[in-house]
């Protein structure tokens, strides 16, 4: 079972996190591959930059006095492994994006039968809770487990997302990615993919040694 959660805190710095009981051992192929064709590949959550242009994908951000920034939003598993990436302006709510993060799943390499693409569950805080991408998530096979504006807190989701936490904090222990320099939204979004390649090839590769 694939289980995915995103990581969000209701407010504009909208944070994206997958986490699910998928086996690791199954990425693995993808991961290579990824390191082989870095471009093909990206992963999922939401942060600012701050040396940024006015380009595509940046935008004001609400939370630093409306300095052009941008996001990331990866895509994790249950073990905090980046399945995918998305860069988007630091101005666009999650919500927004939740349709893009899951489509941007590669397909997972591994028994017999069509390659798994997309994951069972996906998990979110209250910063993606919408009831038309519940409705689309649940036509697609996948089942939403969001939380609700308003309800009350304890569900749980907390447990899991500390994952997602430590994915950013992973990504952003590249000079590059903390702080986006890079003019060209195209050219940062290299940068985001060799390093998920470099996260995938670092906590995967112990399990095949």
């Amino acid at each position: 079972m694939v289980r995915v959660q995103l990581a969000g805190d209701g407010s504009s710095r909208g944070k994206k996190r997958v986490s699910g009981n998928t086996s690791t051992k199954r990425c693995w192929p993808n991961c290579v591959a990824v390191a082989k064709s870095i471009s093909r590949v990206r992963s999922s959550t939401a942060h600012r930059f701050a040396p940024c242009w006015r380009e595509k994908k940046t935008g004001p951000n609400p939370t630093d006095r409306r300095k052009l920034g941008s996001k990331h939003r990866p895509i994790v598993d249950a073990q905090g492994i980046p399945l995918a990436v998305i860069l988007s302006a630091a101005n666009r709510h999650d919500i927004t994006q939740l349709d893009a993060l899951v489509d941007a799943i590669p397909h997972i390499r591994g028994k017999r039968g069509r390659p798994l693409h997309k994951p069972q569950i996906v998990q979110g805080d209250r910063g993606y809770s919408s009831e038309p991408h519940r409705r689309r998530l649940r036509e697609r096979g996948i089942t939403p487990v969001l939380a609700k504006i308003g309800s009350p807190h304890g569900s749980g989701l907390g447990k899991t997302r500390w994952l997602v936490e430590r994915s950013i904090a992973w990504l952003h222990s590249f000079r590059r990615l903390k702080i986006r320099y890079e003019r060209y939204a195209h050219v940062h979004e290299a940068f985001l993919s060799l390093a998920c390649a470099l996260i995938c090839w670092t906590r995967l590769k112990p399990l095949f040694n």
